[in-house]
């Protein structure tokens, strides 16, 4: 996989002065499409080098706009964006080149050969031939016997290996995956999460988009959510999911109960039909004295169990709440301030 390198600064003169931690910076961006369509609105957001980014939202969110301006595919309208240590705008070319893109829609030519058009994709950013390098990488992506086969006799799932390798033929520090799995199988999006890591523990920063959660929950270092081209919350997955999330807490009761007691009756705890099971709700914060607390309580009302078990709530659900009510969040849960848009 592609090591990450970085210009030096002697090589560009216009470098933009930017945060070492920080490859990719956006500052007050946003788009306006004819019609008055406002796609983007003032969104603030730093990457850091060398994580994996997920930025959920749903369809028509600004996910696709965002990604197509950092990569210079649509102009901006208002704002800056640094793409490690380049303005995109005044210094368009060494920025895009430190770029790999991995599009949603399957386009790429399709009477090329696979190896023709990997090759063609890496001399377009002025580098070097590499025959070596661009043999390693198809190797890489179980694309080396197909090297000489036209890419309209790939499979589909053949084809998106094709686009991750013309995205990475010029060795970018930055890689964007815009809903990378969307329609491959299985066994495919495994061995791409597999690449993913991979290409993080060379150095590579990858940014992606993508309808399923559970690959942003299995990947991510961080998650961003955008709904209605606002950034409405970014934070670490594993914080992100202890400030939001909740968690249950289920008993086996020893008895079964026809009803709770009076003093017991409250929102959070809620009795099974069957009066055999127990479910408490809980704030995963307040796991500790959430629980020591209601099973103090359960005891002095008589209530004994036999077994319990927790659950936490999935970066599923709590997308969806963000995404239904991205105003509601608790004071725990706001915003840090490169978020704010």
């Amino acid at each position: 996989m592609p090591s990450a390198s970085v210009v030096p600064a002697a090589a560009a003169p216009d470098r933009a002065r930017n945060d070492a931690a920080n490859i990719v910076s956006i500052q007050g961006l946003s788009k306006t499409y004819a019609g008055g369509f406002q796609a983007l609105k003032r969104v603030d957001l730093d990457i850091r080098r060398g994580e994996i980014f997920a930025l959920l939202g749903p369809n028509g969110a600004g996910k696709t706009t965002l990604i197509s301006i950092v990569c210079g595919i649509v102009n901006p309208g208002e704002g800056r964006v640094i793409a490690d240590g380049h303005d995109i705008v005044r210094d368009y070319r060494a920025a895009r080149s430190a770029i790999g893109l991995v599009p949603q829609e399957l386009h790429t030519d399709a009477f090329e050969t696979v190896w023709d058009t990997v090759r063609f994709s890496r001399g377009l950013y002025g580098k070097a031939p590499n025959p070596a390098y661009l043999e390693k990488l198809l190797r890489e992506l179980s694309l080396w016997d197909k090297r000489g086969e036209k890419i309209m006799a790939l499979s589909g799932g053949m084809k998106r290996r094709v686009l991750i390798a013309k995205a990475l033929s010029h060795e970018p520090t930055i890689l964007f995956l815009d809903e990378p799995t969307a329609g491959v199988d299985v066994e495919l999006r495994r061995e791409m999460w597999a690449m993913v890591s991979r290409l993080r523990e060379s150095g590579v920063t990858i940014i992606l988009t993508t309808h399923y959660i559970d690959e942003a929950e299995e990947m991510a270092d961080r998650v961003g959510v955008i709904n209605k081209g606002e950034i409405v919350l970014v934070e670490d997955k594993r914080t992100l999911m202890r400030k939001l999330g909740k968690k249950q807490l289920t008993l086996q009761l020893q008895t079964p109960l026809q009803a709770l007691p009076d003093a017991l009756r409250h929102d959070s705890l809620n009795l099974a039909q069957d009066g055999n099971e127990l479910v408490y709700t809980f704030d995963a914060q307040a796991e500790d004295t959430g629980i020591a607390a209601l099973l103090k309580r359960l005891g002095e009302h008589g209530i004994e169990f036999k077994d319990l078990n927790t659950s936490q709530s999935s970066l599923e659900e709590i997308f969806v709440n963000l995404v239904k009510s991205p105003r509601a969040q608790p004071p725990s849960a706001a915003p840090s301030p490169e978020a704010r848009a």
